[in-house]
């Protein structure tokens, strides 16, 4: 293991998927979320298939047994994709990104539901505290009479739906990498997402300016050297060490928010986002303790029967 090299790789791809989201918001005067999901799908796959041939898995990274298990997978997680896209065309960026949050917390409840893994009073009271803290975040864009727009309002359920979605699509690939290599899952998420997203045609798709096209195709890249990247730093490092530094998109949401769309966060946005980063925190240092504890208890058994 390489601790200070998987933290490097995890700050990176936290930094490429926020500049894609950014890519995204911009795209979203001229284009639908739906061709934004295929721009971003697409465009991933050149990068993906690099990838692959990097590491000597072109011909066979891809191959699956599994081809149901990744459809399902990649229906939930394009749907997430495209919910949270709608959201960034309505809400400000740090506002999506706070929302956003609410997936982790939801991945140790549909655990428990679906995949039977046991959550104590602990993780769940962590949990519990993080869903108030997105409700703080969501409670101005659903308050009655707040004089808010109606796509504000659509904005912050919305993005609520999509990171239900995106908890969904962890719990799948948590079944998935049991059978599954990271290859295969990431490279069938872009086909399939990129296959689901062209559904949406009917719906009406705009010819984007060059500059938005651009912008369009840039996402699509970033998306692909951001998965590698985030795949990467779980190589290196252990899960529970990297995964604190998801919360370092919430200073970029901050930064590109302010200084290029012009969004300044209110002060409830910044105390529920707060809250909903505690709680991850939380969560994601009991993960460490109870993987720490499970690895002493191997250790014990091991010295044991080794007697």
């Amino acid at each position: 293991m390489q601790p200070l090299r998987g933290i490097m790789f995890k700050v990176m791809a936290v930094c490429l998927f926020m500049f894609m989201a950014s890519f995204i918001k911009a795209a979203s005067v001229e284009v639908p979320p739906g061709q934004a999901v295929f721009f971003r799908s697409f465009f991933a796959l050149p990068v993906i298939l690099g990838w692959l041939a990097m590491r000597g898995e072109l011909r066979s990274g891809w191959k699956t047994p599994n081809p149901v298990g990744h459809f399902w997978r990649g229906l939930l997680g394009t749907s997430a994709m495209g919910l949270g896209f709608t959201g960034l065309g309505l809400l400000p960026l740090p506002e999506v990104t706070a929302i956003g949050y609410a997936a982790p917390l939801l991945v140790v409840v549909f655990a428990s539901m679906f995949l039977n893994e046991k959550v104590g009073v602990y993780r769940l009271s962590a949990v519990l505290l993080g869903m108030i803290g997105v409700l703080i975040v969501l409670s101005p864009r659903l308050s009655i009479g707040a004089g808010l727009s109606t796509g504000e309002t659509l904005g912050a359920v919305v993005v609520l739906m999509g990171a239900v979605f995106a908890a969904l699509a962890q719990v799948f690939v948590r079944k998935l990498v049991q059978t599954e290599g990271t290859a295969a899952i990431v490279f069938w998420f872009s086909i399939t997402s990129a296959v689901l997203a062209l559904c949406t045609l009917p719906w009406g798709w705009a010819m984007p300016s060059v500059g938005v096209a651009a912008m369009l195709i840039m996402a699509g890249l970033l998306g692909g050297l951001g998965q590698i990247f985030l795949t990467s730093s779980y190589r290196y490092a252990d899960a529970s060490l990297v995964a604190p530094f998801d919360y370092a998109s919430m200073i970029l949401a901050l930064i590109i928010g302010y200084f290029v769309f012009d969004e300044v966060p209110t002060g409830t946005m910044l105390l529920g986002a707060g809250i909903v980063i505690l709680a991850g925190v939380l969560i994601i240092w009991r993960e460490r303790v109870l993987g720490l504890q499970r690895a002493q208890q191997r250790k014990a058994m091991g010295h044991v029967g080794g007697k």
